[in-house]
């Protein structure tokens, strides 16, 4: 079976986990910090905060932009349920904004539509989680000048997008929101295996972060109530979470930043190729913006359902049975049953429905061979009873 995603593990790599395991420290040490500083310097943001996956990260995020009982966070239906229940968790509402039909992202001007109703409605929301599907960035400056209007903050849900970037800008400099959100899962960009990330430019929101990560414990004098009774002292300030990531996590993740660059730019190539091989056949192939370089997390295509003679799961099961390991990216938040006791139905957001309804994710990672593009592609012409011509 060729997977849709695997992780790319070198020599280097496993050299520093073990390394790691030699040293004194395998949580708490100096690591996450050196991590923390590579993801940082190369995005260009001031901080960044290791964490033990991006839901854990999304979280800490919600809580230091304050939202909770009576807030509305708002976000796409096409991305993974952490997206959406990150605001669930700090006892706010969610609500959903439909996607564009070209970039599957967020749609500004179904956002603005939105807005302008909420507006009127008194439910204006405190947050905007916008992913960065596949890797590609939403059109953060129309998002950011209505963050301005209407005054919300913005989370960049950007676990498919490191390395990637918007407007000649690396996703994370922060430019366009106020904290940005990694993924280090093994199907990602870069892996830690678990792991996840959040990065901002704001000072206060670092530290209150920083203390959400770590059980609301400080050892900071200058945030703590009266004089510490010694070196020993600690105080906790606020409710927090144990979300830290090891050492060894850490370790390979620095190890693994050494190659992305590499490893984008060999999404890039494959895309290249796919997108050559597929032009022949009745699909609609990803669209990529002027403005951005994606990080090609996923090469997500669409059927064109009234040109082939078969349904979407009749595809996706001949490809699966021909031992192409695709996948669906993702299914509608909205239609989860967890989601309909909420009172969402089919039927609320159009396109996100009807993207559902055709997507299959290709397989997409760096050491996808040649050779195994080309089986992805004639088992896919299989599956759609279609012919295709090499280039």
């Amino acid at each position: 079976m060729i997977p849709y995603g695997r992780q790319d593990i070198s020599q280097n790599d496993i050299d520093a986990v073990i390394d790691v395991l030699k040293s004194d420290f395998l949580t708490q040490g100096p690591m996450v910090p050196r991590f923390e500083k590579v993801v940082a310097e190369h995005v260009g943001a001031s901080h960044a905060l290791a964490v033990n996956s991006a839901t854990s990260a999304l979280h800490i995020a919600c809580l230091a932009l304050g939202i909770g009982k009576g807030d509305w966070l708002w976000t796409t239906p096409i991305t993974f349920v952490a997206s959406a229940n990150c605001g669930l968790y700090c006892g706010a509402k969610v609500d959903f904004v439909d996607i564009d039909s070209r970039s599957y992202n967020i749609c500004p001007e179904s956002l603005e539509r939105k807005l302008n109703q909420a507006e009127l409605d008194g439910k204006l929301p405190k947050v905007v989680v916008v992913v960065h599907l596949c890797g590609q960035p939403c059109d953060m400056f129309a998002i950011r000048a209505l963050s301005k209007r209407f005054r919300f903050s913005i989370i960049e849900d950007a676990s498919h997008a490191i390395g990637g970037k918007y407007r000649d800008e690396f996703i994370g400099a922060g430019r366009y929101s106020d904290i940005t959100v990694f993924s280090f899962h093994p199907v990602k960009i870069i892996t830690t295996a678990e792991g996840g990330m959040a990065l901002t430019n704001s000072d206060l929101l670092a530290e209150k972060m920083s203390l959400y990560r770590s059980h609301g414990i400080t050892r900071d004098p200058a945030l703590m109530i009266g004089e510490p009774d010694g070196s020993w002292y600690y105080q906790q300030i606020e409710l927090g979470y144990n979300y830290r990531m090891t050492e060894l996590q850490a370790a390979l993740g620095i190890s693994q930043m050494d190659r992305l660059d590499h490893f984008v730019s060999c999404r890039h190539q494959i895309a290249d190729r796919y997108n050559e091989l597929l032009k022949v056949l009745p699909i609609t192939l990803p669209w990529q913006h002027s403005d951005s370089y994606s990080g090609l997390h996923l090469y997500v295509i669409r059927l064109k359902l009234n040109a082939i003679n078969k349904t979407h799961k009749e595809v996706f099961e001949e490809l699966r049975a021909l031992g192409i390991g695709v996948n669906l990216h993702y299914i509608p938040v909205h239609t989860q049953p967890y989601y309909q006791k909420m009172g969402f139905k089919v039927g609320d957001f159009p396109n996100a429905e009807s993207y559902y309804t055709e997507a299959i994710s290709l397989p997409m990672y760096p050491l996808l061979t040649l050779e195994q593009q080309r089986d992805v592609v004639l088992a896919l012409a299989k599956a759609i009873e279609s012919d295709v011509v090499w280039g």
